[in-house]
């Protein structure tokens, strides 16, 4: 565990933040008392790669499923 001054915390931010990466604890003070805590955020859950068509056969589109109603369509001027 590192311990930077909150001066030099502002100074070094970069580096602490490098060294929060790799796993180290970093400490952030005023005077002498410890005020904050830098620790790197890990990831909830591994993303999981999708896989296009994994469902296939799962989902059913009905074959006018991009019509229009008759009184919707006359009314955003797509029938006259």
């Amino acid at each position: 565990m590192s311990s930077y001054s909150i001066g030099e915390a502002k100074t070094q931010l970069s580096r602490l933040i490098r060294e929060a990466e790799s796993g180290e604890e970093v400490v952030v003070r005023r005077d002498n008392q410890p005020v904050a805590r830098i620790v790197a955020v890990k990831p909830e859950a591994p993303t999981v790669k999708r896989e296009p068509g994994s469902m296939r056969g799962h989902i059913w589109m009905a074959d006018d499923w991009d019509e229009w109603p008759d009184d919707i369509a006359e009314a955003l001027g797509m029938r006259g």
